[in-house]
């Protein structure tokens, strides 16, 4: 799949979460099968490029490419400066954010909120687009159905952003008034493949190689993108190419190559983050690997409580540990069941 002189290797795409999908989780979601993922998103103030939080997001140090960093904000000329900051750090695509629905997004008029303004919206891309084209950089879009079930206007904006420059579309299936409630409506995302002829990746609630199939066929979108699903379950991207290209399932992961997989997951995160801030934003991480093991509940409890990396790690490796055999693969996810952070949910 091209995203302007770029290839994805597959159509299986990691959605932006904040505090996710981080250069550690991004790298680990392309080992297992992922073929593009999108970074956390940047914001567009000036003022806070120079933080701590801004300066890891900004880090690709050995990352494969294509490197798609997602840039949020309310002002075109802001935005446009901000994709060039991330293009002189190794941005090769520049991905805008009209999807988050976070309240503090939101009450900013930032991220989904600019489906409420068609022309801010419009301008945005336009800047956005003129900022990137003469580096040959694509910039792409996430965004909702629209701001309410009342207000569905992707499909009008969708060939307004192609009209723009905007190379592909990622669509969420839900509204901004809905969040992440209810079930995902795959209709307008098809009515915007429809109406565009860039590529259009399908999201929400893609929690299944059999889930995917289904979108895939109900939108008939160019690629999938999926975010809660991943949470702890890196290899689901894996799982899916396997079903898309067999029509069987893969078995799940064996616990001891899913030990091996968290526990060199953490050492990529400290090394990122460091011991301090690496050992407190591990835990959710670590959390979302053991759920549905034996013990699991007891073990997250016993983990919030560990303070340094080495600790850490060794509670993490012996927990696996004793499992022994009695645990030979991972669980499958129950069906529906919630996940733990909702995508795109803003920490900036």
């Amino acid at each position: 799949m091209q995203i302007g002189a770029h290839t994805a290797t597959n159509n299986l795409f990691v959605a932006p979460m904040a505090g996710v999908t981080d250069r550690p989780f991004r790298r680990l979601c392309r080992l297992l099968g992922a073929g593009y993922a999108v970074s956390e998103m940047v914001t567009s103030r000036r003022d806070l490029w120079n933080s701590l939080k801004t300066s890891r997001r900004a880090n690709h140090d050995g990352e494969p490419g294509p490197i798609a960093v997602q840039i949020a904000g309310t002002d075109a000329p802001m935005m446009a400066e901000a994709a060039l900051y991330n293009i002189d750090r190794g941005a090769q695509i520049i991905d805008i954010n009209m999807g988050c629905p976070a309240k503090k997004v939101c009450s900013k008029w930032a991220g989904s909120a600019l489906m409420r303004d068609e022309p801010l919206a419009l301008a945005i891309a336009e800047a956005v687009v003129r900022a990137c084209e003469p580096h040959g950089v694509p910039v792409t879009l996430k965004m909702r159905t629209g701001w309410s079930c009342e207000h569905r206007n992707a499909v009008a904006l969708a060939r307004a952003f192609e009209s723009a420059g905007v190379r592909m579309l990622a669509v969420h299936g839900r509204t901004r008034e809905q969040g992440y409630g209810g079930c995902a409506e795959y209709g307008t995302i098809a009515e915007v493949k429809h109406a565009v002829s860039i590529p259009v990746v399908a999201n929400g609630d893609i929690d299944s190689p059999q889930k995917a199939r289904e979108v895939l066929a109900a939108t008939g979108a160019d690629a999938i993108m999926i975010g809660r699903a991943a949470q702890g379950r890196p290899w689901i991207f894996r799982e899916i190419a396997h079903f898309l290209a067999t029509g069987t399932e893969l078995a799940p992961p064996l616990v001891a190559e899913v030990r091996r997989l968290l526990l060199d997951h953490l050492e990529d995160h400290y090394s990122l983050y460091g011991e301090f801030t690496g050992v407190r934003s591990a835990r959710k991480h670590i959390g979302w690997y053991v759920k549905g093991l034996p013990g699991a509940a007891q073990f997250r409890a016993r983990m919030n409580a560990i303070e340094d990396a080495a600790s850490q790690w060794e509670a993490v490796a012996a927990f696996f540990d004793a499992l022994g055999t009695g645990c030979d693969r991972m669980p499958r996810p129950d069906p529906g069941e919630e996940t733990g952070q909702r995508e795109e949910e803003v920490a900036v």
